[in-house]
């Protein structure tokens, strides 16, 4: 995959919102006259120049003069008041006679002559006396005031804008001229940007006691920079790659660059080059920081790096202790540098970078890392076993080549991640026991470490907890390839058990995953009651309860009954779910309440977190499908807050606790919880659960009229269809409204019959989602029919009405022979039924009113954005019906709906309605900008071409030549669906994309 990097500011600002709130409000402030300035503060890298160049490019187009200049690292000896010279060359340019008219800055830019800046020194006064310093600070005081009345002048004609860039460079003259400016700013039409970086500000930094004294005064206010936060990041290193980019490298290089956009930058840079590891180039500039110190503050850092990026004090100074070396000073100078930063709570020492710590320790000669792992490891052994020890022990153990202490340790590490919620460190440390399993003689393996089989069950299981469903199945079949003869039934089921419980999430695995639990039963169903015999019960009951209830119940109920005769709960809880969906299945709703409550508490008390998330996920989705939405939704996002707090947010139900919020926030009208719940995860989970997060966002995207993102979003997922089909469902979904909301009925067919064909390979043929879909596919073929109708295509509108029958059919047939988990037809499917029923009355005329007001009663179970689009086209046939009143009420109530969700192509949608009938709304605003299908250029054309030029006076008039405005009028009429000029103006009225004028 090739990728482009798009460097610097050719790409969009990401994030810094509240930033750019305050320098644009500094800058009103300045533009009426009273100065301002703002000290921007960051890290290298952070962001600070392009912050001031988002300001300062539409400030120069409003009028403003923009001068700008930096510092440079030349030390305080070299290039005095650089940022102003540079600034007064930039001014020359503009009015070369301004600044020749005071020599005092004249003498400043390359090539003046340098007069005295005072009078002559008196006859008879000897050098060195104090009268020469009192005359260079004579000089020095007119050099400042030329300086401020230039400013001053300049500001009388127009805004000025002066920026100063790097002041952590600055040297002492510069900082006094700056001082002396920034006192001085009181009416003047003059805005000073400054920027220093945070990370060089060590304690005895000149520039720290200068700012202490400029954030007195009452004109100039401080802006902390920091990095992007997680969403930030990501959206910024998606947004360097003009090419789709897979996830793992994005999430990849976000992780790494922590916020700091020029360190991502570089990695992309690094991807695109087809490079690994760190570039050179950022490696250099991260170790041009270290070299600044000391040799002995040099070799601490080193040590420190072996650590990791943080390293406790007591711990480094034990394995110091060891090299012989002393700490404290360079330790001291380390900090002060800011290449170390102390956390006092823990008593530790961290890298302000993880890339500089990266790029610290592998400028480690190969040998020498080897000797120093092993000192840390030698420490580590001979102490206490307290938390996050075994987790050090194992890496430092691995890295100097002890594989028998690494292997022991690792183990250890794992278990200690399980104990405290952490599936996914569990994991690593079970992979790095795997990993040198076979490097460690049978006989040097202690008893407590476990066989390898059981370690691949382990990994398994922590596999499945920490979202990634594909290396659960791999470890659970290794494991079960691993059994033998000799190993116990109990042990044998519990294998075969966790292997039919991975498959359970990976989709087209029915056949495997009932063949595995049936292995699994067949191994203990003559054993005793136990704790393996009643798991394999509960997960066969989970498993038959789609094609077997019967059997699924008896399963379930024996489950309960082992469990209470051994004294355990979470096969008890687990069977008491699948005993709530069986109670469901059957009509029974508040029983089946009952028993998910029952076992959300049993399964939250035994903390068999798996089962527990289960319960909640099921428990909310049946509270959601009966109609009971804000139950539904407090459900989902108490389960998402447990799966978080147990770790496992990104298992198979803490995922789909995850989706289920976001869909109930969506549905409820709390559309920022819902774009907020369905953020891509920032760390490396499958790619699958990625795909199926992004696609429950696509919901708000498409509804908010983000369409550029739910375009991005699609062509990303939609690949993945074929490993879920939840994936499959969403995205045609989505993409089936936002081609609608386009006015491109005819992609929407496509999408109805690309997610259809998907659909149809799952094991449900009658799932109930297809009545959501074969809706979304009668509108789009109702637009077919009225385009066709326009034209004069009768064959095309004949196709339509077919094609809109058959979905029609589709649905119907649906609701016959489906058999809904809830056990009855709940009010979401009824809703999309109406609709289709009532889109169908579209195909010949403006819609049948009982139809809509149908669709809009049935959408009132609280679903009001589709309750709301309902009530648009019920208000259409109420046009068509000459009952203007009841049309203006149902747009009305409609407008107070989008506005709420700032849903944009609603509220443009029933703007146009509401201008096409000359109705009067309250609340009814004007489409916006971003769902305007046409760009400025393609508006300018239609509205010439309705206005009745031709391609040859639209381009004398527009200053384009003829070829361009037919690619113009291309493009409009594939937007619009039309064949012809005239037909694409017609159709533009009609949805009112033009204004009745230009028709004369």
């Amino acid at each position: 995959m090739e990728l482009v990097p798009r460097l610097g500011s050719g790409i969009p600002l990401v994030g810094r919102a509240a930033e750019m709130r305050r320098l644009r409000a500094a800058l009103a402030s300045a533009t009426s006259g009273t100065a301002a300035a703002v000290l921007v503060s960051g890290d290298a890298g952070v962001g600070k120049s392009r912050l001031f160049a988002e300001l300062a490019g539409p400030a120069g187009q409003q009028g403003a003069l923009v001068l700008s200049g930096r510092c440079l690292d030349v030390g305080e000896t070299g290039l005095p008041y650089l940022p102003f010279v540079e600034a007064l060359i930039e001014l020359r340019r503009h009015d070369p006679d301004l600044v020749a008219a005071r020599p005092a800055l004249a003498r400043l830019l390359p090539g003046a002559s340098l007069p005295a800046l005072a009078e002559p020194v008196p006859d008879g006064l000897p050098p060195g006396r104090p009268g020469l310093q009192v005359e260079r600070d004579l000089g020095q005081l007119q050099l400042f005031d030329a300086l401020v009345d230039l400013l001053t002048e300049l500001a009388e004609r127009q805004c000025v804008v002066l920026v100063v860039e790097d002041l952590h460079w600055a040297d002492s003259s510069t900082r006094d001229l700056l001082s002396f400016l920034l006192s001085r700013l009181r009416g003047q039409r003059l805005l000073v940007l400054a920027s220093y970086r945070a990370d060089d500000l060590h304690r005895r930094h000149p520039l720290r006691p200068l700012l202490a004294e400029l954030f007195r005064l009452p004109a100039v206010e401080r802006v902390e920079l920091g990095p992007f936060d997680a969403a930030e990041t990501r959206r910024f290193v998606l947004a360097l790659a003009e090419e789709p980019v897979d996830d793992m490298v994005i999430d990849l290089i976000a992780e790494r660059s922590e916020g700091n956009a020029f360190f991502a930058e570089e990695l992309m840079a690094a991807v695109a080059d087809s490079g690994e590891g760190m570039p050179g180039g950022l490696a250099d500039v991260l170790l041009a920081r270290i070299e600044r110190l000391s040799p002995a503050a040099q070799d601490l850092v080193g040590l420190v790096s072996v650590a990791g990026r943080r390293v406790r004090h007591d711990r480094l100074q034990g394995v110091a202790q060891q090299e012989g070396l002393d700490i404290d000073e360079p330790l001291r100078e380390a900090v002060q540098h800011n290449v170390l930063v102390v956390d006092e709570p823990t008593e530790s020492y961290a890298f302000r970078h993880a890339l500089l710590y990266e790029a610290v320790y592998h400028e480690l000669l190969p040998g020498e890392r080897v000797r120093l792992h092993a000192k840390y490891a030698k420490y580590l052994a001979a102490g206490p076993r307290t938390r996050g020890v075994a987790a050090a022990l194992a890496h430092h153990s691995g890295e100097s080549n002890d594989l028998r202490t690494a292997l022991v340790a690792s183990v250890e590490a794992a278990r200690e991640a399980e104990r405290v919620g952490a599936p996914a460190e569990a994991l690593r440390h079970t992979e790095r026991a795997l990993q040198v399993w076979n490097a460690v003689p049978a006989e040097d393996c202690p008893a407590e470490v476990a066989g390898e089989f059981e370690l691949l069950r382990s990994a398994s299981f922590q596999a499945a907890a920490s979202g990634h469903p594909e290396r659960a199945v791999a470890y659970a079949m290794a494991a079960v390839r691993k059994l033998t003869d000799e190993v116990e039934p109990e042990q044998a089921a519990h294998t075969y058990r966790r292997l039919a419980q991975a498959l359970t999430g990976v989709e087209g695995t029915r056949e495997q995953t009932a063949q595995a639990i049936e292995r699994a039963w067949q191994l203990v169903r003559d054993r005793p009651a136990g704790q393996h015999r009643a798991w394999v019960l509960a997960v066969r009951a989970q498993i038959l309860r789609r094609d077997d209830p019967v059997e699924a119940r008896a399963a379930a109920e024996a489950a309960i009954e082992d469990s209470r005769a051994v004294g355990v709960v979470g096969p008890e809880a687990d069977a008491l779910v699948t005993l709530g969906l069986l109670e469901n299945l059957d009509g029974r709703p508040d029983a089946a309440v009952d028993r998910l409550n029952e076992a959300v508490g049993k399964s939250s008390d035994s903390h068999a977190i798996t089962t527990e998330l289960r319960a909640r996920y099921c428990l909310s989705m049946h509270l959601h499908d009966h109609g009971r939405l804000t139950e539904g939704a407090r459900a989902a996002a108490d389960g998402v807050k447990r799966a978080k707090e147990t770790g496992a947010n990104w298992s198979s139900y803490g995922l789909e606790l995850r989706v289920m919020d976001a869909i109930c926030r969506y549905t409820v009208g709390d559309w920022d919880g819902s774009a907020l719940a369905s953020e891509p995860p920032m760390r490396r989970v499958s790619d699958v659960i990625v795909a199926r997060i992004a696609a429950t966002g696509l919901f708000v995207l498409v509804g908010r009229g983000h369409f550029a993102d739910a375009d991005r979003v699609i062509a990303e997922a939609w690949p993945l269809r074929r490993n879920e089909v939840e994936v499959a469902r969403h995205v045609g979904y989505a993409a089936a409204e936002l081609s609608l909301w386009r006015g491109d009925p005819a992609t929407t067919a496509q999408w109805v019959a690309a997610t259809r064909a998907e659909l149809a390979r799952d094991d449900f043929p009658w799932m109930l989602g297809q009545v959501r879909l074969a809706a979304w596919g009668v509108a789009a073929q109702a637009e077919l029919a009225r385009k066709a109708r326009r034209t004069r295509d009768s064959e095309a509108e004949a196709a339509a009405v077919a094609d809109a029958d058959e979905l029609l059919d589709l649905a119907r047939k649906v609701i016959e022979h489906s058999r809904p988990w809830s056990g009855t037809l709940g009010p979401e499917a009824r809703g999309w039924l109406a609709m289709a029923e009532a889109e169908r009355t579209r195909l010949d005329g403006p819609g049948d009113v009982a139809a809509w007001q149908a669709a809009v009663d049935e959408f009132g179970y609280g679903h009001h954005y589709q309750q709301s689009i309902a009530r648009l086209r019920y208000a259409e046939a109420l046009l068509g019906n000459d009952n203007r009143a009841e049309a203006t009420e149902q747009l009305a109530q409609a407008a107070k709906v989008a506005e709420h969700l700032s849903a944009a192509p609603l509220s443009a949608a029933l703007s146009e309605l509401a201008k096409r009938g000359r109705l009067t709304v309250p609340g009814v605003i004007e489409p916006r900008d971003h769902v305007d299908p046409f760009t400025p250029r393609e508006r300018a054309v239609l509205t010439l071409v309705a206005a009745g030029r031709t391609n040859r006076q639209v381009g004398e008039e527009l200053y384009i030549s003829e070829k361009t405005v037919s690619v113009h009028l291309s493009r409009i009429m594939t937007k619009l669906g039309a064949n012809r000029r005239a037909e694409a103006v017609a159709t533009a009225y009609e949805r009112g994309l033009l204004e009745s004028s230009t028709q004369d």
